[in-house]
């Protein structure tokens, strides 16, 4: 299992968590939804990236399991962190 934490544009309705595989989903005061949870695989995450596609969302991050750890490491220590986009495709 691999955590993972997607952020897009627009807020997604809340129901759509169960066909978004279960994801929770969050929403920010900049107009943005973060879909976070676990996912079994590469495979599963692409799975999830096709739908956020096909769903006409565009796509803002998708932080590693290691940048996501060291955000938090970073945080934690009073640091100001940006994370960069990790994949994008054309809105």
């Amino acid at each position: 299992m691999q955590q993972v934490e997607i952020c897009v544009k627009g807020h997604i309705d809340t129901t759509w968590s169960e066909w978004l595989d279960g994801m929770a989903i969050i929403h920010t005061d900049e107009d943005e939804s973060i879909l976070a949870g676990e996912v079994d695989d590469q495979s599963a995450l692409y799975g999830l990236l096709s739908k956020l596609r096909d769903m006409g969302l565009a796509l803002v991050s998708v932080p590693s399991e290691d940048v996501v750890g060291e955000v938090k490491q970073r945080s934690r220590q009073g640091a100001k962190v940006q994370i960069l986009t990790a994949l994008c495709w054309p809105a």
